[in-house]
């Protein structure tokens, strides 16, 4: 399952100007930038996935081209996925990204196996 190499050089560019280290893993069929060794955003297929501060998921999830993530038949609070009319210009686009990046030195980390 392909995803959109594009999409994630304009995820790259956003940190990259910022100055942001982070690592990328192979994750879902996609790709995942990872910051501080936690989940950050990702892009799986055509879509961005973006781990946000809970207590604004649900308004998040009012903004057209947003809708939660779903992978186990029920979705993830915290975790969206960005349609292309969420993220067509770089300026949506940075807004996710900025938003998922606040939100991480809050996030918990994955148990290290």
């Amino acid at each position: 399952m392909a995803y959109d190499q594009f999409l994630a050089e304009r995820i790259t560019h956003f940190f990259d100007t910022r100055n942001i280290i982070v690592t990328t893993k192979k994750m879902f069929g996609g790709v995942c930038f990872m910051v501080d060794d936690k989940m950050c955003v990702g892009v799986v297929k055509e879509e961005v996935m973006a781990r946000i501060d809970p207590e604004i998921y649900e308004e998040a999830l009012t903004h057209k081209g947003c809708s939660e993530m779903n992978f186990t038949g029920r979705p993830m609070k915290g975790y969206v996925f960005l349609s292309g009319e969420a993220i067509d210009l770089d300026q949506q686009l940075y807004y996710w990204l900025q938003l998922a990046l606040d939100f991480n030195p809050k996030a918990k980390s994955s148990k290290k196996k």
